[in-house]
């Protein structure tokens, strides 16, 4: 693809209850600083990304009210109850210079370890086609958990991979995408299946295994560990 900018819009209006606290878990703090500052600033170093577009829970008082971020625009928009509310209302408020055609990306606000060399990747093999992510093939054996949580199969591990983001996507597919689930009562976990229930066939854009996503307290510290060592 051509050497276009592109704006990334980033979901934080979850709580991310699994940390525990009254904070939600992107505010918390990260090497010192909340972590979806970590996140914003990782993203707004790719030369690629134009600006970022928040979105935040309507009752959100810890958000720190960035308007630029290494040089690039932060704009923010209230988003919604799920995950798929958010990036729709984040997408929705995308400039109006952000065509329908234009690709746009999307990043989980709890990934401040995403390397820029693995945006540089999704960027240019998923713009050749109609869009992709960033996932890694699973490796580990991979059990089918009874009730109990007793094993009771083992799952085949072929041709199955962990989704990441970046995902990226057209601004008008993408739209369209999330409205018709929404339509369906089908509840998305990623812009991805949205896409492949409107018939689309993402592209799976192999990227480090250290672009993990933050979800217990014990995450912290391993992501303090990984930040500079995920810089490139």
């Amino acid at each position: 693809m051509t050497a276009s900018m592109l704006w990334c819009v980033v979901p934080a209006a979850g709580r991310g209850t699994r940390v525990g606290g009254d904070c939600p878990k992107q505010y918390l703090p990260l090497a010192g600083q909340p972590m979806i500052r970590h996140t914003l600033r990782r993203l707004a170093e790719h030369p690629r990304i134009a600006g970022l577009l928040v979105t935040l829970g309507a009752d959100d008082r810890y958000w720190p009210g960035y308007q630029t971020i290494n040089g690039k625009p932060v704009q923010v928009a209230v988003g919604g109850a799920q995950r798929s509310d958010s990036v729709l209302a984040g997408v929705d408020a995308l400039p109006a210079t952000v065509g329908a055609e234009a690709f746009v990306l999307i990043h989980d606000a709890a990934r401040p370890c995403v390397r820029l060399t693995d945006i540089d990747r999704l960027i240019e093999a998923a713009g050749a086609l109609d869009g992709g992510l960033l996932g890694a093939p699973l490796r580990d054996t991979l059990k089918r958990a009874d009730t109990a949580s007793r094993s009771e199969l083992t799952e085949p591990r072929d041709h199955r991979w962990r989704a990441f983001t970046p995902q990226m996507f057209r601004r008008g597919q993408l739209s369209a995408a999330l409205r018709e689930a929404t339509r369906r009562g089908i509840q998305v976990s990623d812009e991805a299946m949205a896409m492949e229930l409107a018939g689309f066939a993402p592209l799976l854009v192999e990227g480090a295994e250290d672009n993990i996503k933050i979800t217990t307290a014990a995450d912290f510290a391993l992501a303090e560990f990984l930040l500079d060592r995920t810089a490139e």
